[in-house]
């Protein structure tokens, strides 16, 4: 079997440890396999378009990307856990008045990069479909590590600090980081409140041309199902990509995502 070789973004130090993991995982189960780094999404989807490499590790953005470019006959090889069913959540001072949605007009809110499905893309389109005006809202941007698509968490934190120091009323955090963030501490209850949840959308997702051989296909799903939470060197590598099960593709996780882009031309 030929060696597949899988794109993936540099966004934190520990991608190096994780995908020279998951890469031994696969040659040991019989799976040849090697991986390259990009410093951003634009550019790893553009690589996978013109077959420099077989499979690229996306975000939802560049997933969706992907579909559109390819006319839907990229093949989706799989996707953790936690990419589905994933929320946002607006969280507002709780001294600024704010009770509801309504109460965002005239307010400011804080978002996160432009490319960010989890910090901005959706959690806008979700407010303007719940009757929020976002001509009546002061829109703070923190377009922090762009090309990343918000995988640093870099722009949410922004927001967080934007929330603490007044600069902002109100503001959208992905689930992760809004729970990472109250575990360490770094929340102070009294302060901030979660007010509302977007509603549930899926997030990152293997993609590969329709080009890629179904036998190695299926070779790629086979080794990525094999890895156990139960077994200790699966296991560290699941909780640094941060998941516990590798799940099969879906589709219908990326339909609100598709319309937003539609609805604001963001492709």
């Amino acid at each position: 079997m030929n060696t597949i070789v899988l794109g993936a973004v540099a966004y934190d130090p520990k991608v190096v440890t994780i995908w020279e993991g998951i890469r031994d995982h696969f040659r040991g189960a019989g799976v040849p396999m090697d991986f390259c780094l990009f410093s951003n999404y634009e550019r790893q989807v553009e690589a996978l378009l013109a077959g420099h490499v077989h499979v690229a590790w996306n975000t939802p953005l560049a997933h969706v990307r992907v579909r559109r470019r390819t006319g839907g006959t990229s093949r989706s090889l799989g996707m953790r856990d936690s990419d589905r069913d994933f929320h946002s959540k607006l969280v507002v001072r709780r001294d600024a008045g704010v009770r509801s949605l309504a109460d965002l007009h005239g307010k400011t809110l804080a978002v996160g990069s432009r490319d960010s499905t989890q910090a901005r893309i959706l959690p806008l389109h979700f407010l303007a479909q719940e009757g929020v005006d976002l001509a009546r809202v002061k829109v703070l941007p923190f377009d922090t590590d762009l090309g990343k698509h918000g995988d640093t968490g870099t722009s949410e934190l922004d927001v967080l600090a934007a929330l603490r120091d007044g600069r902002a009323q109100a503001g959208v955090v992905g689930d992760l980081v809004w729970v990472g963030e109250q575990a360490a501490g770094r929340v102070d209850p009294s302060r901030l409140e979660a007010l509302w949840t977007t509603p549930g959308f899926d997030h990152c997702m293997f993609d590969a041309l329709a080009s890629f051989p179904s036998a190695q296909a299926d070779a790629f799903w086979r080794a990525l199902a094999a890895m156990r939470w139960d077994d200790p060197k699966s296991r560290r590598l699941l909780e640094l990509e941060g998941l516990r099960q590798w799940m099969p593709p879906r589709e219908e996780g990326y339909a609100s995502l598709v319309a937003a882009l539609d609805a604001a031309g963001g492709w």
